[in-house]
């Protein structure tokens, strides 16, 4: 199976960008000669179960480093690096925001950017490098690899056409379900999962509140895998903030509970409602912050 045709337009985007724009030309760090793409759900709200969101999340596997990263989040970087992509991704959120509020629904403009993790394993040798962002600041932090401690079991089922054998692991706060494939020797997976003596098709925690499936893999010849930046707009790059992955998510839980009278100051006008308490029932996919 291969890859969707969306991904040829990223490349022809990225191609342009480095040649008009010397600045996003990034030091390639690893060659990817894998490519593997999941379906990345989550509830929102545990409290409203038909609020179940989604993203597609990249693997490139290089012979020694891989990054784990959001399609979405990259394609909405991507425009705000070219010369007229912050207006366009402003106009076009302030109007399909405006329209679906109107209709009742959730806003889901187009360009927003999703999982803002990035995951660079085994970089530098050894570790795992994690960048992510709270509004609009960014931050840089280093991780143990092959943190899951996992138990492998007897079950199989087949995913993709190739037989998955079943895993489990209690990792920070959450029991984890993996299913991996022997017969692709790749000990990685989606997002900070890995360890496994396969590739990992398919992963959940036990509540399933959040859950990777494996949707296409492609082999690919040396794509690059590089170092992605802070892309503030056109021209302009922020720098990542050091700290460390509990005072992260402190910080992460402290954003959240407000959000709303956040967003409003960042955009100057009253788009989202201050007065309703910005709660979610669910909480991160590491708990062991608190």
């Amino acid at each position: 199976m291969t890859l969707r045709p969306l991904y040829f337009i990223i490349i022809i985007v990225i191609v342009a960008l480095l040649v008009d724009k010397p600045l996003c030309a990034q030091e390639v760090f690893d060659k990817a000669h894998y490519k593997f793409q999941y379906e990345y759900s989550y509830h929102f709200d545990t409290l409203n179960k038909n609020d179940v969101r989604n993203d597609l999340i990249i693997l490139q596997v290089g012979e020694n480093i891989s990054k784990s990263y959001s399609y979405h989040t990259f394609r909405s970087d991507s425009l705000r690096a070219t010369p007229d992509g912050d207006k366009v991704f402003r106009e076009s959120f302030f109007r399909v925001t405006r329209e679906q509020m109107a209709r009742g629904e959730r806003p889901n403009p187009p360009y927003r950017r999703r999982m803002k993790t990035m995951i660079y394993k085994n970089f530098p040798q050894g570790e795992m490098t994690v960048t992510d962002a709270i509004g609009a600041n960014y931050y840089k932090y280093s991780d143990e690899l092959h943190s899951q401690t996992w138990q492998i079991y007897d079950s199989t089922k087949t995913i993709l056409n190739y037989p998955c054998q079943m895993a489990f692991s209690d990792f920070r706060g959450r029991r984890w379900i993996a299913w991996f494939a022997h017969d692709i020797p790749i000990s990685d997976g989606p997002w900070k999962f890995g360890g496994l003596p396969g590739l990992i098709m398919e992963v959940y925690d036990s509540e399933k509140h959040f859950h990777f499936t494996l949707v296409g893999l492609e082999q690919v010849d040396n794509e690059p895998i590089v170092f992605s930046p802070v892309v503030l707009s056109y021209n302009n790059y922020g720098e990542y903030e050091k700290t460390t992955r509990i005072d992260f998510l402190r910080g992460l839980a402290q954003y959240r509970g407000m959000a709303s009278s956040i967003m409003n100051a960042e955009l100057g006008r009253d788009t989202f409602d201050e007065s309703r308490p910005n709660v979610r029932h669910n909480d991160f996919m590491e708990r062991d912050y608190r």
